[in-house]
């Protein structure tokens, strides 16, 4: 402080929950009849095949993406695991998906 003046510090902290569930979502609240309040599973099949044409011989790629800390893969793997046991999703049958 020079001068006798008075000065303030102000600190803001946003903080990010993890606990928020769907029905606390503004949008979910506005919009109710929208969302199911349960979801059946899948999709029907449908009778529409999609594929992507390749090249002779190309082979898929067996690398990550991206790098993960082992924490953030660990709870990547739990959350797969998760969607996968509740039906969600379901393993891929492509030879270049995941997972």
């Amino acid at each position: 402080m020079r001068n006798g003046e008075t000065e303030f510090v102000s600190l803001a902290s946003l903080g990010v929950s993890s606990d928020v569930h769907v029905e606390e979502v503004r949008v979910v609240q506005l919009f109710q009849d929208v969302f199911p309040s349960k979801i059946p599973g899948f999709p029907p099949v449908r009778e529409v095949e999609f594929f992507i044409d390749l090249h002779p011989g190309t082979r898929p790629i067996s690398e990550s993406p991206y790098r993960m800390a082992p924490a953030e893969l660990l709870e990547l793997k739990s959350q797969i695991e998760d969607l996968l046991g509740r039906g969600f999703i379901r393993p891929s049958v492509s030879p270049w998906g995941a997972p």
